[in-house]
């Protein structure tokens, strides 16, 4: 956030964050395809991120400095989700009332859900508490983007007496403007939306928030990333978005994820430099030359450190650089495995060249947000 100040202090209209909440847990993503859900224990998986802290005042320290740089961040009419629960939630709205100013808590959301629960010594916790904050009086609220249908019953009432709601009659046509208590189910409900990815969040209701809280072409920025939710749902919406963590194995989801999103468009990936990031894989491939096309195989890859890699069924996608200028890697083609027992393409082709390039880069993620490349030149005339 720091190094986006220079270019978009007051620019982004919607920051949405889910990030840890306090709860003093390792939380591990599952990478195995094809398994039984009911059986957690046969579970293929690796380390998602942790919510592990020495002291609450260190968690509470973290956020308060992030919090004040998304303030920064926000346009003048922007809006801030802040995604907790009952460990942290309180002490973020104390934290936000002296940033934000306690006028500009908009809504306190309690998004409200199903699922079994080990709790047997208290209510089962089965809700999760969202922050409303806006920048200033001026925000943006679509509340006809939003709005949902009436219950059977609210209609069955107001066709059978005329004083139902005191003689006031909503349009029932229309739909209501939802409360400030939410229902959606957990993904691990929604098999069509789950990544592997702890603690994913469901794409419904990150579109209530963006719909409400944005217009088409607005920019939306999520700095606890995780899976990608926020970015896809963005991106269908046909908003612009910013997407940021601290884990690889997030950046390498939410990038998956795009990539298999038509509605995505052009994605940049940064990284910091000051980081000393390195490959974590060595890959080996084989060009062909072929008199109607040309293009790679990849044939294999290896891991650097542990645990093995299995190839090529822990290869999450792979990509090419075709004409590759020796410093920033342009991705134009690549190959990625569905999240549903997908095939992953280990040949990636071109055709109707009048040259080949002199040097082609690939690079290769795996499913546990290892990384690697390499660079090849063609020999061939």
């Amino acid at each position: 956030m720091l190094a986006l100040l220079a270019d978009y202090e007051g620019k982004i209209d919607l920051i949405y964050i889910d990030p840890p909440f306090l709860t003093g847990n390792a939380y591990h993503a599952r990478i195995g395809r094809g398994e039984d859900s009911r059986r957690p224990e046969d579970w293929e998986t690796t380390p998602g991120y942790q919510d592990t802290w020495e002291t609450g005042a260190e968690y509470l320290e973290m956020l308060y400095r992030r919090l004040e740089l998304m303030y920064r961040l926000l346009s003048p009419t922007g809006s801030l989700y802040l995604h907790l629960d009952w460990h942290a939630s309180a002490y973020a709205r104390v934290m936000l009332d002296e940033i934000f100013g306690p006028e500009r808590l908009l809504n306190e959301i309690v998004w409200v859900y199903h699922g079994p629960s080990p709790i047997k010594s208290a209510f089962n916790r089965k809700h999760d508490t969202i922050l409303l904050y806006t920048k200033s009086k001026d925000y943006t609220f679509n509340a006809d983007d939003v709005r949902v249908p009436y219950k059977d019953s609210t209609l069955k009432t107001f066709a059978s007496s005329p004083k139902a709601g005191f003689g006031k009659k909503p349009n029932l046509k229309r739909g209501k403007v939802p409360e400030d208590w939410w229902y959606f189910p957990v993904v691990a409900r929604l098999h069509s939306e789950r990544t592997g990815y702890p603690t994913q969040k469901p794409e419904a209701m990150l579109e209530r928030v963006i719909r409400a809280s944005t217009n088409p072409g607005d920019l939306v920025a999520d700095f606890f990333v995780g899976s990608g939710t926020t970015v896809n749902v963005a991106a269908n919406l046909s908003r612009r978005w910013l997407a940021c963590d601290a884990s690889p194995l997030a950046l390498s989801t939410t990038y998956r994820r795009l990539l298999l999103n038509e509605q995505a468009c052009e994605i940049q990936l940064w990284k910091d430099l000051n980081l000393g990031i390195e490959d974590q894989l060595q890959l080996q491939v084989e060009l062909h030359d072929g008199p109607d096309e040309w293009g790679i195989e990849l044939k294999a890859a290896y891991s650097l450190e542990d645990p093995p890699i299995e190839f090529p069924d822990d290869v999450t996608l792979w990509e090419v650089d075709w004409d590759h200028d020796g410093a920033e890697f342009r991705s134009s083609q690549q190959a990625v495995r569905d999240w549903r027992d997908g095939d992953l393409g280990l040949r990636l082709t071109r055709s109707q060249f009048d040259k080949k390039p002199d040097q082609i880069a690939i690079r290769l993620f795996d499913n546990r947000g290892r990384f690697g490349h390499k660079v090849v030149r063609f020999t061939s005339g």
